[in-house]
Order: C-alpha cells, then structure tokens, then sequence
C-alpha cells in the first residue's frame, strides 16, 4: 500500500477552494483528467478510464467489449472474488481455472477449458506477481479469444519490460485501500482499442452523452453510474508520483529477500515469469505444515488462509444463484457449469503450501534489515517431524 501524506492534502485543498467537486466541472481539465492523462503514458496504452472501484472496471470492461448472456470467461481459482462476479454482472458466466506454482492462471488448464462458448480470459496478476502474458495471449489469439487483464493488485508492475493491464485487450485496476496506489477507493479500464473506451465511457456514465466528449459514431446504450468524483482524481492525481519510487523499492529488495530461501531444503522461492522486474516474493514449501509453521511469522502470510481469494470460499459464485432468478446468467448458459472443488486440488495444494513474504514497501533500512533476520531465524527452526 503507497504512503499517504501532504501531497494528497495539498491537491484536496485545491478541488475544494475551486468548489467544483464534480469530475466533469465547469473548469474542464481537472485533476481526474490529468491521472488518466499520466497513467495512460505511463502504461503505453491510448485510453485510460478512472471509475469508482476495481470491480467495476472490471464490469465495465466486460461490458465494453460487449460480453454477455452465453458466453464464457475464465477466472483464475485464485483472485479476489470480485474477479469471478464480474462477468455475472454482464449475463456471463465464469468458469474456473487452477492456476500454477507461479501463483497465476495456468496456460496448460486454460486450454483444457476452452469451449465454443468461451469468450475472454481474465489474466490476474495477484499480489504484484505476473502472469505468463506471452503464453496468454498466444492462446488468446489462437482461440480468437478476449483478454481482459486484471491487475488491480499490480498496478505500475511490469513483464518483460511492459506494465500489465496494457498488454490485453483491456485492463482493470483498483485504487483501494491495499493497492500500490489508493484513494479509499477506485478503479481504473485501460484500453487501445477506441471502441472499446468509448463503450466503457458509456457504461460508467448515464450523462456520458451531454458531457462534450468528442464526436463519437457508437450508438448510445444505458449503462450505470461508476463516476468518480474530483476528491478521488485529485488523490490519485498525487499518488501517482508515489508509484515508481514504491516499484523499485520492491524490485531491489527482492533479491535479497529472495537469496534467504534459495538452496533451502523444504522450500524455494516461487517461480516469477519476469524475475527481472519482481516485486513481489512468494515462497513454496515442500510440506503444507511447514507452510503453516513458517506464517506464523512477522511479515508472512499462508495464502490458503487469505479468505475470499481462494475460490471455495466464493459462496456468492459457487451458489449460482442471483438477485432474480430471471435475471440468473446460469439460465442462459449453453451448458452446466460445474464448480466441483475435486476439479481444483491442484489451485488448493499450492495455496496450502505457499507463504507471501513481505519485502517491506514502507520498511526503513533498519527495519528490513531486522525483518530479513526474523525470516532467516525462522527458517533455521526445525519443523516438529525433523526433531531427532
């Protein structure tokens, strides 16, 4: 999570001295606009979307890409659960797929998943770590396939020299509390593709069509409201400048941390598809209960105990069941969806026996370099059935 401080007081200052609290103001430019304007540059991509949450970027970029009733999109097991809600949210339905000891979706299941129903594949890069995007979008493109990017927990991360949520059809980011840049709240659609922004802007926004955008020759639809207001854009308009310095904190942290685990017995430090750029390190146990052991300590975390990122704990998917049972996007699907946890063991194995280690984002020198020794006494302590 970046640090919060005066730069973000200094902007809320102005937007309240201004009295124009609304994003579209009479003013024009605003500080929402400058954030997309940064961002886009600073991902590559042509078109940036700031709205009010990462789920509905999500929403709104399924939307945009005209998903809907019938259609299929896969989901990683692993992801916040917002993940696989979203394409209910458009009359879709997910389908699940176990990810691999990388921690992200993986490219062999993803083939094994395919249907001709199948529309898009959501790529989540989780707790900034990257997904295979080569092999991704080798399949996409293979498949005539969407792929829709979901990096709300890697927002500024890079693979093999490229930001994620740039290298998709479109992308999602969040802006809460936990990510790599927040204000409270908020999300954010990236695009190339000009149909696809100008759908996007149509979806977040009911008076998108009197707001003076550019011409545009797509033909008005209804859509929701998941505006954000000045307040947000100017927050997120100073974090941004906090992103980098953040990015590569991590990144020279990361192979210090890193060298604690390498040669280890009973675990390694997991598999990165662009160790170059990581900023973030997971460890992978040979044994689920040294994984238990080892996240007791400081720092750590065993990510089969985080909750609503571990698909058996998806009760609002796994139910299928909906606000109106005519409005269920179960009732038109081509086919049953079956989410049988049997079918994900291998997602619930790696889970079990992967532990996140901190890298200290906001950690001083002093307070790393203790960190780095609580990790390195907590490896030397002998698991119990290793007791002589």
């Amino acid at each position: 999570m970046s640090a919060v401080g005066i730069r973000e007081l200094v902007n809320l200052g102005r937007v309240v001295a201004r009295g124009e609290l609304l994003r579209y103001g009479r003013s024009g430019q605003g500080f929402t606009a400058r954030f997309e304007d940064r961002l886009a540059r600073l991902i590559g991509v042509r078109h940036v979307l700031t709205v009010n949450s990462g789920s509905n970027a999500l929403i709104a970029a399924m939307a945009a890409a005209g998903i809907g009733p019938g259609d299929e999109v896969l989901v990683p097991a692993y992801t916040w659960v917002a993940t696989a809600l979203a394409p209910l949210a458009v009359g879709a339905v997910p389908v699940l797929v176990n990810i691999d000891e990388s921690l992200t979706i993986d490219p062999r299941d993803i083939e094994r998943h395919i249907t001709p129903f199948t529309r898009a594949i959501v790529p989540v890069h989780m707790q900034n770590v990257v997904c295979d995007m080569d092999a991704i979008m080798a399949i996409a493109r293979r498949h005539r396939l969407l792929v829709i990017e979901d990096a709300c927990q890697a927002v500024g991360v890079q693979y093999k020299g490229r930001r994620v949520g740039g290298i998709g059809d479109l992308g999602a980011f969040s802006f809460n509390q936990h990510k790599n840049i927040t204000a409270g709240e908020g999300g954010a659609v990236l695009t190339n593709n000009d149909r696809y922004f100008e759908r996007a802007r149509m979806f977040h926004d009911p008076g998108a069509f009197i707001r003076g955008h550019e011409p545009t020759s797509e033909p008005l639809f209804s859509g929701l409201n998941c505006r954000v207001s000045e307040l947000t854009g100017a927050v997120l308009d100073a974090q941004l400048g906090r992103l980098e310095p953040m990015l590569r904190t991590l990144q020279a942290r990361y192979p210090g941390v890193a060298a604690l685990f390498a040669g280890q017995p009973h675990c390694r430090p997991s598999p990165h598809h662009s160790p170059e750029h990581a900023v973030a390190l997971s460890v992978l146990f040979d044994d689920p209960e040294e994984a238990r052991r080892f996240a007791r300590t400081r720092g750590v975390g065993r990510l089969i105990d985080t909750g609503r990122h571990v698909f058996s704990n998806w009760e609002a998917v796994l139910c299928k069941r909906s606000f109106h049972e005519r409005m269920n996007p179960h009732r038109w699907a081509h086919r049953d969806i079956s989410y049988d946890i049997d079918a994900y063991r291998a997602t619930l194995d790696i889970l079990a026996r992967t532990c996140r280690v901190s890298l200290g984002a906001q950690y001083p020198s002093p307070v790393m370099l203790l960190h780095k020794q609580t990790l390195r006494a907590a490896l030397a302590q002998p698991g119990p059935e290793r007791h002589d």
